[in-house]
């Protein structure tokens, strides 16, 4: 696909790998972007709802299923443990669900792919279906992220889990057990975490309650309450409590657009000039709208149109236009830090380059998350935001970001992290002269459209 002088992606060989070159040439006569998108599915509910689906009783349809790799790691873990689920489509997906205890024994071991999401959650489930035995892990990079944050309190609930350094790393190895509820104190605010521990619980007889130090996404719980499950939710002391053992039952799910993929078509519109794009049904879910609350203090001009719930999700359209001026950048710095950070932790990376482009330094702090993520998105954002002429300072939990210089094209590298890719792509569209993005095939993972949706808009 090609787009003269403006959007090319081809095939390249990249240390020593096939790989796929995004390049971005910027005309010299500027790009504003206007128009009408809509973004794929939300990764967290798709993934949700095909695991509750294959957990459930009867069948579950979904509606909007993002079909990104990720949930399809989780369609496939899923098959081979026994439930029936239809060829994937963003149109109706049927889940014919096995039922709470009845997961089958696999042949094989489990494959997450890329989907840490896949994996932690799915370890809660495999631990407490006793008398089996699974084997999961992942692709490479998925291989060096950190389970022991869901391995150790699935350990206190009486969960027998092998694996390399103590159990910390894939590919781990788990004996299913009738488990222990716990009440277990989360030193970090984490929907893994917190759902992992929550799934465990189905199967657990009393009470398991998890404990955050800040409130973290809810598409669990909503979800859960929805399949049937008994979920308690104390937002004093950001508390959640499943009550076991549940019987779940399958439903009609409508998954909302992703507001992490919203993210990326936000700040283009805030910092491309003459920009006014409006982005269709997206989930605006209080606990992920973080990313707006950051765009509103650095002055984006953003606002929700057609509110409405959709299957127990909030949703709106979200308009967004250049507020910038020949005498005026756009946003202006701000401080990202505290209980706003689990509420936006994906969309880090994009707030990045928003912050390129603020006039003023932006903080983000207490994002130590990131190291850990498909990357560590500290690093690669500030060294290749760096190689495109931003002045950007990585911190032990953040990173430090002083705008208003203006960015240049150059050959950068997406560290095989989708939301690395995108985000370069959007600094790229307001930096001067060509960006060549390589392992830009890493967007398949959440947005496999991100490409066809820039094409259009640039054209």
């Amino acid at each position: 696909m090609r787009v003269p002088n403006v959007i090319s992606l081809k095939a390249s060989e990249y240390q020593h790998n096939l790989t796929q070159d995004l390049t971005i040439a910027r005309p010299s006569t500027g790009l504003a972007l206007k128009g009408r998108i809509r973004v794929p599915g939300d990764k967290s509910i798709s993934h949700r709802a095909l695991m509750l689906g294959a957990l459930a009783e009867g069948e579950t349809t979904i509606e909007g299923l993002l079909l990104g790799e990720d949930p399809r790691s989780t369609a496939a873990c899923f098959r081979s443990l026994g439930a029936e689920i239809s060829e994937l489509n963003s149109d109706r997906v049927h889940v014919r669900g096995i039922g709470l205890g009845q997961l089958l024994e696999p042949l094989n071991v489990l494959d997450a792919g890329n989907s840490g999401t896949t994996l932690r959650l799915m370890l809660g489930i495999l631990a407490s279906h006793p008398e089996r035995f699974f084997t999961v892990t992942g692709d490479g990079s998925l291989r060096s992220r950190p389970m022991s944050r869901v391995v150790n309190p699935l350990r206190q609930m009486g969960a027998e889990i092998w694996g390399r350094k103590g159990g910390s790393l894939a590919p781990l190895a788990i004996r299913g057990q009738a488990l222990q509820p716990i009440h277990y104190q989360s030193p970090i605010a984490s929907a893994q975490v917190k759902s992992c521990i929550m799934l465990a619980g189905l199967m657990t007889e009393g009470q398991t309650t998890v404990t955050e130090p800040a409130l973290s996404r809810d598409h669990s719980e909503r979800m859960l309450r929805a399949f049937g499950a008994e979920v308690t939710v104390d937002p004093d002391t950001c508390s959640v409590t499943v009550t076991g053992p549940a019987r779940l039952e399958g439903q009609s799910v409508i998954v909302p657009g992703d507001i992490s993929s919203a993210a990326f078509w936000l700040v283009a519109g805030a910092i491309v000039p003459e920009s006014d794009l409006t982005i269709e049904n997206v989930g605006v879910n209080p606990t992920r709208t973080g990313v707006l609350d950051a765009l509103k203090l650095m002055g984006a001009d953003i606002t929700q149109e057609n509110c409405r719930e959709v299957a127990g999700e909030p949703v709106a359209d979200l308009r967004v236009r250049y507020a910038g001026s020949k005498t005026r950048a756009p946003l202006r710095a701000c401080t990202i830090a505290g209980a706003l950070i689990p509420r936006l932790i994906d969309e880090i990376p994009i707030l990045t380059v928003a912050a390129a482009f603020a006039e003023g330094t932006t903080q983000i702090q207490d994002a130590e998350e990131l190291r850990v993520k498909e990357s560590d998105r500290i690093a690669v954002m500030a060294s290749q935001l760096n190689q495109m002429g931003a002045q950007v300072s990585e911190r032990l939990d953040g990173m430090e970001i002083t705008g208003g210089h203006s960015l240049h094209g150059t050959e950068v590298d997406s560290h095989t992290d989708h939301r690395i890719a995108m985000s370069l792509a959007i600094a790229a569209l307001n930096a001067s002269d060509t960006t060549t993005i390589h392992r830009a095939e890493a967007v398949a993972v959440s947005y496999p459209d991100f490409v066809p949706t820039l094409t259009t808009l640039c054209s």
